[in-house]
């Protein structure tokens, strides 16, 4: 096994940045709870709400905006709520198939209020479906309330989502529109996601900050939540109770200052990404790039190689000393066929090989090369064994 690792897994989670950490240690000294009055805890909460600036900068929203969760899911769980209606018992709640799992199960909608939309066969959602389903629903429940979550972009392929589209139409027929920005979030500029969603998600691990730790973005300030998923002492304006986590976010706020200032360079990602493709197919003809015909993130490049299985793949790489990732791999650690490419109409084979390289704030050029030999061994080694077979 190569003694140096080579990490290409930044859709699961990327490498914590060093000002991050460095806030986090100067947070965990303190001993104040950010509720308390006395000097401590105004020392935690001014850490708290310098954050939250930073966060809201990056998002370029106001800050009051920013609700602090423990992380993505929370945050989607939470924006995933009938209460944000007047007449809870009547809402319907519309997502797109490729979802995330914690949007997928709808949150705290009932199973039998969530109706899943289609994509097409790049993985983008299908607009026009969605407008039929939508006046469908409007017409059976007299005009009942509703919402609709779109991801900005998909964690497995990087597919970028038509959520202006989705919020014209949705907004047109008086609903609510939610956006994980999980993946887009410190990678691109996402400021018409902002413009368009009522309510949107961030992750602080996905560009560089700790896990356990994300905000939902109250873009709609008019919306008014009801029944808090915690309730308690109040903190977080009253939608999210317990006492914060100083350091935590300390250092998303940290890290998302710095993927701010360093957000042209999602160029240069692409031509990483553009680079890394063009050696996979140049060893491997036969292989398949999903999504990579519609507009995608600039890290993330999901593709199967015929007779190649994800799992397989996955500790050959590891074996080289390069960590990527299977897109349909589950909480349990085990590959199994990913939904997002089921949606797609990928075959089912096909989809069990999907492999994902997703880079981010700290790969280089280097990474590539190592990317590009490990490829290329491994791919020699599988067509070797085959012609023996």
């Amino acid at each position: 096994m190569t003694a140096e690792r080579c990490y290409l897994d930044h859709n699961a989670s990327a490498p914590l940045r060093p000002g991050a950490l460095e806030a986090m240690i100067a947070a965990l000294c303190g001993s104040g709870n950010a509720s308390s009055v006395h000097h401590e805890g105004r020392q935690a909460r001014a850490l708290i709400e310098t954050a939250r600036e930073e966060v809201a900068a990056l998002a370029a929203v106001r800050p009051a905006q920013i609700v602090f969760t423990s992380g993505g899911t929370e945050a989607n769980v939470m924006a995933l709520s009938p209460a944000w209606f007047a007449r809870p018992d009547r809402v319907r709640l519309f997502v797109s198939a490729v979802e995330h799992p914690s949007v997928l199960n709808g949150g705290q909608f009932a199973p039998e209020d969530v109706e899943a939309l289609p994509v097409d066969d790049h993985g983008v959602l299908d607009v026009d479906t969605t407008r039929e389903r939508i006046h469908r629903w409007r017409v059976m429940s007299n005009g009942a309330p509703f919402m609709a979550s779109v991801m900005a972009a998909n964690n497995e392929t990087g597919a970028m989502q038509p959520v202006e589209a989705l919020a014209v139409l949705v907004h047109e027929c008086g609903g609510v529109v939610h956006c994980d920005a999980v993946q887009t979030a410190g990678k691109i500029a996402f400021e018409p996601v902002v413009r368009s969603a009522d309510l949107i998600t961030l992750s602080a691990h996905k560009f560089g900050g700790p896990k356990g730790t994300g905000a939902l973005i109250i873009a709609d300030e008019q919306l008014g939540y009801a029944r808090p998923l915690l309730r308690g002492g109040g903190q977080e304006r009253g939608f999210r109770a317990g006492t914060e986590n100083a350091a935590a976010i300390a250092g998303f706020g940290v890290a998302a200052g710095v993927a701010a200032r360093e957000m042209p360079s999602a160029g240069q990602v692409a031509v990483l990404r553009d680079r890394l493709e063009e050696e996979l197919l140049r060893i491997a003809p036969d292989a398949t790039i999903f999504a990579r015909e519609t507009q995608r993130l600039p890290n993330t490049s999901c593709f199967a190689a015929p007779g190649m299985q994800a799992e397989t793949l996955l500790m050959a790489f590891d074996l080289e000393g390069i960590a990527l990732s299977a897109g349909s791999a589950c909480s349990s650690g085990k590959i199994e066929r990913s939904h997002v490419l089921t949606a797609m109409g990928v075959e089912a084979d096909v989809a069990r090989a999907a492999i994902r390289v997703s880079l981010g704030w700290n790969t280089t050029e280097t990474d590539i090369d190592r990317f590009g030999a490990a490829w290329t061994r491994i791919y020699n080694t599988f067509q070797e064994r085959r012609r023996a077979a």
